[in-house]
């Protein structure tokens, strides 16, 4: 293993960073990048140290999924090799008022959190909320939320660079018991900190996980805006899942908020860039993670995308619950006929979330294998030692490609003041990537 003294510039150098802001709570801040990606910024950014290194998620010396969730959950009722350990997980979506028609799914990342407020097991909730672009320029950040209205407030995908440096800072200042909501990541980066610093594992019982197929840059919201003809100064509100119970759950809709209360919006099968899967202004590390599901969460929640759930526009979850005590709480609330939830193995959810899981085993062998990092990870999958079929590695290769370029690109589009230049080469480039991805049988 290489020398455990880094820092976070070394982290960005080598294409790792996921913006998560573990290393500046307290000691620094975050800024975008040209790319649109939130980064250390400042001169403590050079600093090294062991224990930046013991907490930065994609750090050489940091402790790996497995091992944070055998502290975690030492005695699973289920363990498996691709969604880890749990005690029991479930399909269906919130019953309760409200819930499922306000969140981008069945509602249950919401309810879950109301709960544990309403049962007064945790005094805050830090997730994400949509933010005013004309106070800081970022459309979404992370906020402490006190009250179940305040949680309401954060429903909804946000597929957006945000950061947790404000939210842990208040969270060490203010005394409470918090849960925190969070892509694996950044719920991994949580629990390195719990265990260097015992404040905060005091203070942070719980942890609400969201499955997570990549990560996006800002530059996101303003391809939307460029391609629905929206002058990008004057877009207030994004929102990128707009919901309609009427079409199916996988149908996504951009939708635009504009100064002048007007409103723009368009599906995703018709932007340029909207294919998810081939990975246009992806952050760079998530071509290194290994976790789809969240795995050192106490309890993790994605879409439901298979038949007949992905056809059910009001949305449906498939959760994932390994802390026991939340276990309990789910089957209480179905009891008292607030939740609409069924019992699944894990069979059923790796089906639930078959790409992503593909994209994270199969693909990240055959990456490690032929893009190494530059620093020297340890990961669980290890480098391929067989090549996959010569489709799948075409695909993988395809994506790395689009993740790279669609950077580049757009930042020539936006230096250029030329929108079409981006737009004509993500279509050029996304033709070919789906005849590849999705052959006609």
């Amino acid at each position: 293993m290489a020398d455990p003294a880094l820092g976070p510039s070394d982290v960005v150098g080598a294409g790792l960073c996921v913006g998560c802001g573990a290393c500046a709570a307290g000691s620094g801040a975050l800024a975008f990048d040209r790319r649109g990606l939130l980064t250390p910024s400042g001169d403590w950014a050079k600093a090294r140290s062991d224990g930046f290194a013991r907490i930065c998620p994609f750090s050489p010396a940091a402790r790996n999924e497995d091992e944070i969730a055998a502290d975690r959950f030492p005695a699973p009722t289920h363990r498996d090799a691709q969604i880890g350990s749990y005690e029991q997980a479930y399909v269906g979506h919130v019953a309760e008022d409200g819930f499922r028609a306000n969140g981008s799914s069945g509602g249950m990342v919401s309810w879950v959190a109301a709960e544990l407020l309403r049962r007064g097991l945790v005094d805050g909730v830090a997730h994400v909320v949509a933010a005013d672009p004309g106070h800081d320029g970022r459309f979404f950040s992370y906020r402490v939320s006190r009250s179940e209205a305040e949680i309401g407030a954060g429903a909804k995908s946000r597929y957006y660079p945000v950061e947790l440096s404000q939210v842990l800072a208040e969270i060490r200042a203010v005394q409470g018991r918090y849960a925190i909501v969070g892509v694996p990541c950044f719920i991994k980066a949580v629990h390195l900190l719990r265990r260097e610093e015992p404040l905060l594992a005091q203070r942070i019982p719980f942890t609400l996980g969201l499955f997570c197929g990549h990560m996006k840059s800002a530059r996101f919201v303003e391809s939307f805006a460029w391609q629905l003809g929206a002058p990008f100064e004057q877009v207030k509100a994004v929102e990128y899942r707009l919901k309609n119970p009427d079409r199916p759950a996988n149908w996504y809709t951009a939708h635009l908020t504009l100064a002048d209360g007007s409103a723009r919006w368009q599906d995703w099968w018709h932007l340029a860039d909207g294919d998810w899967g081939a990975g246009f202004f992806q952050n760079p590390a998530c071509n290194y993670c290994d976790d789809v599901v969240a795995e050192t969460a106490d309890i993790s929640f994605g879409d439901a995308w298979v038949e007949p759930y992905s056809s059910d526009g009001r949305g449906t979850n498939v959760v994932i619950a390994r802390s026991p005590l939340l276990d309990d709480m789910l089957r209480e609330g179905i009891a008292r006929g607030q939740l609409a939830l069924s019992p699944v193995d894990s069979a059923f959810v790796v089906e639930t979330q078959a790409a992503g899981l593909r994209h994270r085993r199969e693909g990240l062998a055959y990456r490690l294998r032929v893009f190494p990092p530059r620093l020297p990870l340890q990961k669980r999958v290890q480098p391929a030692s067989v090549a996959p079929p010569l489709r799948r590695r075409l695909i993988y290769r395809f994506r790395a490609a689009i993740s790279v370029w669609s950077h580049r690109v757009f930042a020539l589009a936006r230096r250029t003041h030329w929108s079409g230049l981006y737009v004509h080469w993500a279509r050029l480039t996304l033709a070919p990537y789906r005849r590849l991805a999705y052959p006609r049988r």
